[in-house]
């Protein structure tokens, strides 16, 4: 709800006109200063997306003082109102600059005779609780409160004391006694006993505090056994020791303790609802014992809804460190009695259940096992596994349910997780698909497709001999134009772009084009093609992106496909290529650049304001780049032959000490090459960096294309320019690494058959011979070869993270420089903001922003001083870590020569792992550094022939620094 609330309130002013800060808060000022009480709550409800919009401490500093005078003197409608405003724009508090005044205008309404504004300004100081922790008054109202006689205002004393219990230390051992005292005393309502008992969860600031806490509510799980009782208490205790850690293996023996024990069902539920909290948070403190007591309750318990929550503990469990505790620590483990643990007698069990859910669990248990202890002789368990995994498919798929389909999820992630790390199984659960796929329901046979695809990316396990069933498939579904139908023509597709490794026959193409135009609307063809170059399809993608160049409505997107068109062209040309063919090589990178080109100009003009499409610029820009390189590495070797080393070459080889002047020209136009190449790989690596946002396979991409030129320069080094200092060593251990796609298996296997014959040479022959250059051109052949992959990122954007900097001081006109005396340092404070889109944190997230400044001097006004060089430039650097996605910091410059100063500030961001991402932005401000009024008045002195006397000439200005 809140999220739908939040949405709604940010969307409130969709299509409005387009106001600058002060413009738009004036706006809602106007409002609140309205008579009508509509206008006033209209203009309330509105400054969440103000804040989304203009997110820095300035303008929500002013927004938040203008929301609590309307707090301070409005009816308690408007003041519910901005109390959900305070709740929604949570983040935004602590950029509140003047909390004082804030608190104090809201603070005065605790004053009322009415319970109900009391109670709301309870809740709106417990909301306010993150930057206000330590408040004593705030502190002392919420106790008196506890003691009203107005149900409204104690629950909402209740709700302040849990915040505040959650943020300050101080209050919680202050209020713990008051909260026990109230818990324990008979006067108090069997229902509010139950609000203030979750309230002890947040008593883990220190260890004895959290030991008393425990204490109490083991009490009350004693004294109180009634259902609602037991249930609030035993969750408040999982809660308390999941934040204290050290009572968490006491906590998980209680709860199991529970769940044997207790008949109550609901206490059961409660009671395995928390074991789960419990595994997913700290799975390591999961004793072999622990794992046994629940394995055992799972057999015995008659209740399938019971035993499904316990499977789903034990399924969590088991893709843990805990399953390999379980297993290693049992006594008088060897390999064959794996079958004989509990969990496996379990699992085996389960995966025949009626029940589907139960199955799901039992099966990816078993999955989970085989893929994690490895070590073990596991054969019966992985048979169990797939017979349990093609049972559950046969069930699955022939049911529309929604359940049906979750379950089946779960079966074909279990498949790939089990092909993945037992290679051996995957052509039985291949063909158990393949069987299905032909009479399962469509929602499910989308679900496989995706399923066939994700493990033939993995390893060629779909042989062309299956092609004709898929092909056969196709024409039937191509007879009508449901959206699943649609659907389902995209993954059958891509299941046949994955199968056939090599290019596409004719009749294939027929049919795939002939069922789009039959059944299919454009968006359905256009997701096809995009499948079909990302697998490197690209005659297929070709022809599809052609069909719909007239299909569509803005002229960007048809520059779009149009250059997505040339694109596949280019890469087509170059599926021609052939070994030792070197003229038809250069004129079919000559025929590729020449449609790059296109594609290239056609994609600038595509690309708008609001979505530069620099990733997709920058990728083409280096694959131009790449190709140009190829093509002049082939012409420099073929200028052995066309212009061989002159009769006198050894003769200046010798007396220049230079051995590879004998080979002539050519030794320097492969140096030449070979900086070259590596000035690409540089420039690949650039593009990494900069692509935060994009998918792992992008990124693979990316770093393949990187590692081709790096192979190419070793190449050349290799072969001709330094033989004798080549190193192979750290070249050879790339093969090793686990692959994902086809397209990578087909590049890391041309890169180990290049640095293979380039050893073999590097061996046996001096350079330069016609051999060695053959070598090199065949290498760069053999690269080309392979079909290139436009990966996701170049269509679609999964992830989306922008950073926003805000400088002050910054002058009004962005051409205009700030003046600072020379003698004075600038303090200059960044300001920032973390921007995401719908999905953040999906591939990775910001763990903290690097802020790097530097000032370089433009032009200099007045005399030359000698002046330390520490002084004549600026150069810092900072990291921050961004709160609630805002961050600021400051820096102090130098500006000790007159003149103008450009700053430039530029920020990047580091990821959870550490790695540095060169994302932006980069902001430019101009200051202009002035003579302080005494130096000038020195100065002038001198000028005029007075000598300054003894005292002025020690305070001069440079003397200083």
């Amino acid at each position: 709800m809140a999220s739908s609330a939040k949405s709604f309130l940010a969307d409130a002013g969709y299509g409005e006109q387009e106001l600058d800060a002060n413009s738009a808060l004036m706006e809602l000022d106007k409002g609140l200063r309205s008579g009508k009480l509509g206008e006033q709550c209209e203009a309330v409800v509105r400054f969440p997306r103000l804040f989304q919009k203009y997110p820095f401490p300035i303008l929500i500093n002013s927004a938040f003082l203008k929301l609590a005078d309307v707090f301070r003197v409005g009816n308690n409608f408007l003041r519910l109102c901005v109390l959900k405003v305070t709740q929604q724009s949570e983040k935004h508090l602590e950029k509140i600059l003047n909390v004082d005044e804030f608190v104090k205008r809201v603070f005065s309404v605790i004053h009322s005779n009415d319970p109900v504004a009391r109670a709301i300004t309870l809740r709106m100081l417990g909301s306010m609780a993150s930057i206000i922790p330590e408040r004593k008054n705030a502190h002392h109202s919420i106790r008196q409160s506890l003691d009203s006689h107005d149900n409204v205002e104690v629950e909402a004393a209740i709700f302040a004391a849990a915040n505040f219990s959650a943020q300050s230390k101080d209050f919680a051992v202050g209020i713990c006694n008051k909260i026990s005292e109230m818990i324990q005393g008979l006067a108090t309502p069997v229902d509010l006993k139950l609000k203030l008992i979750p309230i002890l969860q947040h008593m883990h600031h220190d260890a004895s505090l959290a030991s008393s806490s425990r204490q109490l509510l083991q009490q009350l799980v004693t004294s109180y056994p009634s259902t609602k009782m037991v249930i609030v208490t035993l969750h408040t205790f999982t809660l308390l020791a999941a934040s204290s850690l050290v009572d968490i293996p006491k906590q998980i023996q209680l709860l199991l303790q529970y769940l044997k024990n207790d008949p109550r069902k609901a206490v059961k539920r409660l009671a395995i609802q928390d074991l789960k909290l419990l595994a997913n948070k700290t799975p390591h403190t999961w004793s072999r014992e622990n794992i046994q007591a629940l394995c055992e309750s799972a057999l015995h318990t008659p209740y399938d809804s019971l035993k499904m929550g316990m499977l789903s503990v034990l399924s969590t469990l088991s893709g843990t460190i805990a399953i390999k505790q379980y297993f290693s620590s049992a006594p008088g483990t060897a390999a064959t009695t794996a079958r004989s643990f509990d969990l496996v007698k379990l699992a085996q069990e389960c995966c025949y259940h009626t029940n589907r859910g139960i199955a799901a669990h039992g099966v990816r248990i078993l999955t989970n096992i085989s893929a994690s202890c490895q070590d073990k002789d596991l054969l019966p368990l992985e048979q169990d596994a797939v017979f349990g995994l093609e049972a559950l498919l046969v069930l699955c798929s022939q049911d529309d349910s929604p359940g049906a389909q979750a379950t089946l999820k779960i079966t074909l992630t279990c498949m790939v997780k089990l092909v993945k790390c037992r290679p051996h199984l995957s052509q039985s659960v291949v063909e158990s698909l393949l069987t299905q796929l032909q009479s399962a329901q469509d929602n499910a046979r989308i679900l496989m497709c995706h399923c066939l695809a994700a493990i033939a990316m993995q390893l060629p396990v779909l042989a062309d001999g299956i092609l004709g069933d898929l092909m056969d498939l196709y024409k039937l579904i191509g007879q009508s134009a449901t959206d699943k139908k649609q659907e389902l023509l995209v993954s059958l597709a891509t299941v046949i772009f994955v199968s056939s490794q090599k290019a596409l026959s004719t009749e294939i193409k027929t049919v795939i084009k002939q069922q789009l135009e039959n059944a299919s609307n454009g968006w359905t063809a256009y997701r096809i093609a995009r499948q079909a170059s990302r697998m490197g399809n690209h005659d297929m993608a070709r022809e599809l992106y052609q069909s719909l160049l007239t299909q569509v409505a803005s002229e960007h997107f048809y520059f779009w496909l149009n250059s997505l068109k040339e694109f596949s062209h280019a890469e087509q040309c170059l599926t021609g290529l052939q070994e030792d063919n070197y003229s038809s090589a250069l004129s079919c990178i000559a025929e590729a650049l020449k449609s790059y080109h296109k594609g290239i100009a056609s994609l600038t003009a595509a690309s708008t304001p609001l979505n530069p499409l620099s990733f997709q610029c920058g990728f083409v820009k280096l694959r131009i780049d790449l190709l140009q390189a190829f093509s002049q590495l082939i012409c420099t070797c073929n200028s052995l032959k066309t212009s061989p080393p002159p009769a006198i070459a050894t003769t200046i080889a010798m007396t220049s000490g230079n051995d590879l002047q004998r080979c002539g020209r050519i030794s320097n136009q492969m140096k030449h090459s070979m900086e070259e190449f590596r000035n690409l790989a540089t420039r690949y690596g650039d593009l990494y960096q900069s692509s935060f946002d994009a998918d792992s396979a992008t990124l693979r991409n990316v770093e393949l294309q990187q590692q081709s030129c790096l192979l190419i320069s070793h190449a050349i080094e290799a072969l001709i320019l330094d033989p004798e200092s080549a190193s192979f060593q750290e070249y050879s251990s790339n093969g090793t690494a686990h692959v994902e796609s086809e397209y990578e298996r087909r590049m890391m296997s041309v890169f180990n058959h290049v640095l293979e014959e380039v050893e073999s040479l590097n061996r046996k022959y001096a350079p330069v011979s016609y051999l060695h250059t053959a070598c090199l051109c065949n290498a760069v052949i053999a690269l080309l070869k392979v079909p290139l992959s436009f990966q996701r990122y170049f269509f679609q954007k999964l992830q989306s993270t922008s950073i926003k900097l805000a400088l002050s001081p910054s002058p009004r006109n962005p051409a205009e420089p700030i003046a600072v005396q020379n003698n004075q340092q600038l303090a200059l404070k960044v300001e920032g903001v973390v921007q995401h889109g719908s999905k953040p944190g999906l591939f990775r997230k910001i763990q903290s922003v690097c802020l790097n400044v530097s000032s370089v001097l433009q032009s200099k006004s007045g005399q030359d001083y000698k002046i330390p060089i520490d002084n004549m430039t600026n150069e810092m650097e900072q990291r921050v870590e961004p709160h609630n996605d805002y961050f600021s910091t400051q820096f102090l410059l130098n500006f000790v020569i007159l003149g103008t100063h450009n700053i430039t500030v530029e920020s990047s961001v580091i990821d959870s792992n550490g790695i540095v991402w060169k994302t932006g932005p980069k902001t430019t401000i101009f200051v202009k550094s002035l003579e302080d009024p005494y130096s000038q008045q020195v100065r002038l002195q001198q000028q005029q022939g007075q000598p300054p006397s003894q005292q002025q000439q020690q305070r001069t200005a440079y003397s200083r620094f």
